[in-house]
């Protein structure tokens, strides 16, 4: 909605006391959770109004705050449809219902891209179409500031039944963002998001419709059934608001897991979500276990086995929630032995009044009637993943940025220059080899220069710029030519030049041929080795630089000295056979191995 600049905008203007009075009253009314002290803050005396349009065209009226931040807006000419910005939910972080997202879709959505069906990491059961939701980024055990504001595409009963489906299509479509042209109004865009929130032990959960559950013993008997407290949990993908823009979506690999979560459970609920990990486990990593696995303990099968295989427990809670402590067995023990009457596991008496796991039976009638469902550790390791593949783009962005690209040119030179002017090219500009090609393959074409009876061949003779760009001198005239040969000639009667680009430097750009760096092992001194380093300098190494990280690298001394000859170039010179270690030391550093020549003299060895 605001991934451009906005059109039109007019001058802000003070809200009138009545006007603010009924913005007010439209908050409280259309947020009806809040209590009536709450919409001071949210819409505060001094508000001002400030009429725009989208880049799409769209009217609309922003309302900003004394302090200059948007703090709502509507879109459409005599809208009545409210939309708090990040900023307002800033102020009322549970002012709507929640979606959260891995934090690497984050800049794909700021971007100005919607949140996908497939890639929802939690949602309530109580949404709607159209309904306004905030997107946070997905926290394990905590909650986020929100970071967008949207409209639900569809409602949760639809997302679910998607999900499963792995249907394609959009969930959310986002309106605002931290970070968006709207955002960029305020005096506060600078503000970062603020930390994610630790859920305090005792302290109320957060409500499936996004605010804030008192959890009173009035209310212990309208608490929601197990089933309407499912969230379903799914990684992030994140796709644009039209065909012509860029889609945002996290890299494919693990399938994304859908996860069923509880709040506020009891002790029978938490036993039955215990049975079921059991259930899980015996289905899935238990099945595989080889014998020799057996017996193990208690406490080892627990933690390896049915701890990881939980539901996994988001939005608003733990899973330390699901563990033996708060259910109906109070101890491991317990619930092996009621396990093992059930006939799921074997046991067998240990010292100190423990028991061990003798053996499990996964083709129990209990297991092969389970449903496997998503757990803690599906949502771990995606989460895991997902941070994994964001490191990994950024180091290899960060690598990018510090290689060394060299582009060699040619330009139109002596005999070729009256060829370029008949081909009707600019003589004075570069040409990279591609372009050349392309030129000379479409001169050929045009003059229908193709020997008839050998399509390898070029009538030279035909063509008098042709033939005056690829004779040498005291060469006869040439009738016909291989195609590769004629080409081969163009290129070597045209000027060379080079071009560098060294991260954020400058870019150098030279006449002349570009020579590799020279790494070379010699022997001096009868049978003593060393290693020399030039023709460093246009790749813009510095000798001393050089030197002394060589030699904390090589653990030789190193030394610094002129190029015979040459003056202006230097030569780094290393004690001992370091070709591999400096070759890898200059790869490092960013310049391409094309342009490293490596040899071991000593050897007659050449690698290039």
């Amino acid at each position: 909605m605001f991934k451009k600049p906005l059109a039109d905008l007019k001058t802000s203007a003070p809200l009138r006391s009545s006007d603010r009075r009924k913005l007010k009253q439209r908050v409280l009314q259309s947020f009806d959770h809040l209590a009536p002290e709450d919409g001071d803050p949210l819409v505060p005396e001094g508000l001002l109004s400030q009429k725009f349009s989208t880049h799409l065209n769209e009217p609309g009226v922003a309302y900003i705050s004394p302090e200059g931040d948007p703090l709502w807006f509507t879109i459409g000419k005599g809208s009545d449809d409210l939309v708090p910005t990040v900023y307002t939910l800033w102020k009322q972080p549970a002012l709507l219902p929640i979606l959260s997202t891995p934090s690497a879709v984050i800049p794909k959505l700021v971007g100005g891209a919607d949140l996908m069906i497939p890639g929802v990491v939690q949602y309530s059961s109580s949404l709607t179409p159209d309904q306004l939701v905030s997107i946070t980024q997905f926290h394990r055990d905590k909650i986020g500031f929100p970071i967008a504001v949207g409209r639900m595409a569809m409602s949760s009963d639809a997302l679910k039944q998607a999900l499963e489906k792995d249907s394609k299509g959009k969930a959310v479509y986002v309106l605002q963002t931290w970070k968006d042209f709207l955002w960029d109004m305020g005096v506060s865009k600078k503000m970062d998001v603020p930390e994610a929130r630790v859920i305090e032990v005792g302290e109320p959960p957060l409500g499936l419709d996004g605010s804030y559950s008192d959890s009173g013993e009035d209310e212990a008997q309208d608490e929601p059934s197990v089933g309407e407290r499912k969230v379903v949990t799914r990684q992030l993908v994140a796709d644009d608001h039209s065909s012509t823009e860029p889609s945002a979506s996290l890299p494919e690999g693990d399938e994304p897991p859908a996860v069923e979560t509880f709040s506020s459970l009891t002790a029978e609920e938490v036993s039955n979500c215990l049975r079921e990990a059991l259930l899980q486990a015996l289905s899935t990593t238990l099945s595989a276990a080889p014998s020799s696995v057996f017996p193990i303990s208690a406490s080892a099968f627990w933690s390896s086995y049915v701890l990881p295989a939980r539901a996994a427990h988001v939005l608003g809670s733990t899973t330390d929630a699901i563990d033996v402590k708060h259910s109906t067995y109070k101890s491991v023990k317990v619930f092996l032995k009621a396990s093992a009457k059930e006939g799921l596991v074997k046991l067998k008496d240990a010292k100190g009044g423990d028991v061990v796991v003798a053996a499990v039976f996964p083709n129990h009638p209990a297991v092969a009637g389970h449903h496997l469902h998503r757990t803690a550790k599906d949502v771990e390791t995606m989460v895991q993943n997902a941070e994994d593949r964001e490191r990994r783009k950024k180091d290899a962005e960060e690598k990018r940025r510090a290689e060394i690209h060299v582009t060699e040119f040619w330009k139109p030179f002596g005999s070729t220059v009256a060829w370029f002017v008949a081909a009707q090219k600019d003589t004075s500009e570069l040409y990279t080899l591609p372009d050349v090609k392309r030129i000379f393959d479409t001169y050929i074409s045009s003059k229908n220069l193709v020997n008839a009876q050998e399509q390898q061949y070029v009538n030279v003779s035909e063509d008098a710029a042709l033939h005056s760009a690829i004779v040498r001198k005291n060469e006869d005239t040439i009738e016909f030519m291989k195609r590769d040969e004629v080409f081969g000639r163009i290129k070597d009667s045209m000027q060379s030049w080079y071009e560098i680009r060294v991260g954020g430097a400058d870019i150098i750009r030279k006449k002349g041929q570009l020579k590799p760096i020279s790494v070379v092992m010699k022997v001096r001194q009868g049978r003593k080795a060393c290693t020399l380093v030039t023709g460093f300098e246009p790749f813009s190494l510095v000798a001393d630089d050089l030197a002394n990280e060589l030699r904390r690298i090589c653990a030789s001394s190193t030394s610094v000295s002129p190029v015979a000859g040459k003056i202006s170039d230097m030569e780094v010179m290393v004690q001992g056979k370091q070709v591999k270690i400096v070759t890898d030391l200059l790869i490092a550093k960013g310049v391409p191995k094309k342009w490293i020549d490596s040899a071991d003299l000593s050897a007659g060895k050449r690698k290039k």
